[in-house]
């Protein structure tokens, strides 16, 4: 009888603390899971929920004020734990390598690309430093970069988000190791982009045969690419186990949590039915778009069309998705169709008023009936004000009620975006990503819009409270009959929320209709190559 293979990398009763301002807490406690050669293992889990600890670990890379209080890590057959800082650098890029999450910030921006791709062939003695740099550009080339020679000489900033991606994929793989840890490699990065890049690491890892230990928020993401997956909640595993039975059959509330909020893994949206009203009741739109131009001056008298001859409605109490991935000119259309950006050609009429003519006055009153949400909730808030006088602002801004009654409509405004009253005395930084978003709601809700225009409101968020702002958002149509213009380049979202989608691709609307209609019979390939890209479509495709 065969003896089972011992596992490539073992990781048993792993804890892990950090010391805070002379406070010492938890963030692991007693993790064990294992990764076999040649898998694909998903540690999957919150913002907070330890698993990027667990991985950083793993390749000792933790923070300064982290201490490794038990537990142990085994590498094939080898303890990790004892390893000396030396011994470390020969594991660390040759054995075990690193897709870090934020591709921004991990490439040196003053060292051109190709030699940082070679730079782990040459200090591990693979390559001399000649050698290295041919190697860089086959590595280029097989992550798929186009004209890999001439984008080898150039520097980090020369490159798009996924492109620079695609160049930490071929730095982590250069030495061919047996295991490579992706820490969230896609998540800044646009859906069709993310599967390019999870298909790179799919087909490299396959082809040298790595194993990965797959670090996501997202469940649709570890749905399509592991074997296994591992549950983490509160620095603890919850759950493990093959991805087709954790998926089919999930036995922790968490997981089960997990699973409704991932979009990509829900049969249905949040509404029940597209708004179409028949066509002889037909009522004018909220919003007209018609035509819609806006040109940009670049060096050497050239001009960048970002939106070409777009044309659009919303209607009342309707949700229109502009979907599109970035560069596509959706976050420009949204700024043209609230008059923030100054339009080349076209008309834009909000509630049969010309935006285009209207002058300042007359668009500073009708600026109270529409409101934007920003993407992120940490930017958008002011760092100085208590929320209350951040959802006051606006109030203040268009002299509505004196201070008690806006107090009053404050108290309001929190409490019907579900937050409690003593919040209002706190600043942003105390607050949530889910809560500063929920204030920034607030805030857009204080003028009682007509329209509300959330860009990408949704994206920077965990998948779970991404599913609470989405229901939010839903309950908050169906009480005040707000119309949103709704801007996303996941589609995902897109089918939970929106009546009709409008498809962007290179400034113009390649497709429109009913959100059901284009996700179910799409008839343009750009539409199609965004759906395939949904997380959690693969397993889809499988399932019984």
């Amino acid at each position: 009888m065969t003896a089972p293979l011992t596992p490539l990398l073992e990781v048993d009763g792993l804890s892990v603390s950090y010391t805070v301002d002379g406070e010492t807490r938890a963030a692991v406690t007693d993790v064990s899971f294992s990764v076999d050669r040649g898998e694909v293992v998903a540690i999957v889990g919150e913002s907070g929920s330890g698993k990027s600890t667990t991985a950083h670990a793993v390749i000792h890379l933790l923070a300064r004020n982290a201490r490794v209080d038990a537990g142990a890590i085994r590498f094939d057959g080898e303890d990790l734990t004892g390893l000396s800082s030396r011994a470390w650098r020969e594991v660390r890029g040759r054995r075990i390598g690193l897709i870090p999450q934020d591709p921004g910030t991990s490439l040196n921006p003053v060292k051109r690309v190709g030699r940082q791709v070679g730079e782990p062939l040459v200090i591990h003695g693979l390559a001399s430093r000649r050698a290295a740099d041919r190697q860089a550009v086959q590595l280029l080339g097989l992550a798929a970069i186009p004209e890999p020679e001439a984008r080898a000489q150039q520097f980090p900033h020369q490159f798009s988000g996924g492109m620079r991606q695609r160049a930490l994929i071929a730095a982590a793989l250069a030495a061919e190791p047996q295991l490579v840890i992706a820490d969230e490699p896609t998540s800044a990065l646009d859906v069709t982009v993310q599967k390019q890049i999870l298909d790179h690491i799919d087909t490299l890892a396959d082809t040298l045969g790595t194993a990965v230990l797959l670090i996501t928020h997202d469940l649709g993401v570890a749905a399509d690419r592991a074997d296994r997956i591992v549950v983490m909640q509160n620095g603890r595993i919850v759950e493990q186990g093959p991805t087709g039975a954790v998926l089919a059959d999930p036995q922790h509330p968490y997981t089960r949590a997990l699973i409704a909020a991932a979009p990509g893994l829900r049969a249905t949206g949040l509404r029940t039915a597209d708004v179409q009203p028949a066509a002889d009741v037909q009522p004018a739109p909220l919003l007209e778009v018609t035509g819609l131009r806006k040109e940009f001056a670049l060096p050497g008298r050239r001009r960048l069309v970002a939106v070409d001859d777009v044309s659009f409605t919303v209607g009342r109490g309707e949700t229109l998705a502009v979907v599109g991935e970035s560069g596509s000119g959706k976050s420009t259309t949204a700024r043209l169709a609230l008059r923030l950006e100054q339009p080349t050609a076209g008309g834009i009429r909000f509630d049969g008023v010309d935006l285009v003519a209207a002058r300042r006055e007359q668009l500073r009153s009708l600026r109270r009936r529409f409101q934007l949400v920003y993407q992120s909730p940490y930017a958008s808030l002011d760092p100085r004000f208590t929320i209350a006088d951040v959802v006051d602002e606006p109030l203040r801004a268009f002299g509505i009620g004196d201070r008690t009654r806006r107090a009053a409509r404050v108290r309001e405004l929190l409490d019907r975006v579900a937050l409690p009253a003593d919040i209002a005395g706190r600043r942003p930084a105390e607050l949530s990503g889910g809560q500063r978003q929920r204030v920034a709601i607030a805030r857009a809700l204080a003028t009682d819009p007509d329209l509300v225009v959330l860009d990408e409101a949704v994206s920077a968020l965990d998948v779970s409270v991404q599913a609470q702002i989405l229901d939010l958002l839903v309950e908050l149509q169906q009480q005040l009959g707000v119309s949103y213009l709704f801007i996303s380049h996941d589609l995902a979202v897109v089918r939970e929320i929106s009546d009709r989608v409008a498809v962007m691709r290179q400034g113009r609307i390649v497709e429109q209709g009913a959100t059901t209609t284009v996700l179910t019979y799409p008839r343009e390939e750009y539409t199609r190559r965004l759906i395939n890209a949904i997380p959690g479509r693969a397993r889809e495709a499988v399932a019984p």
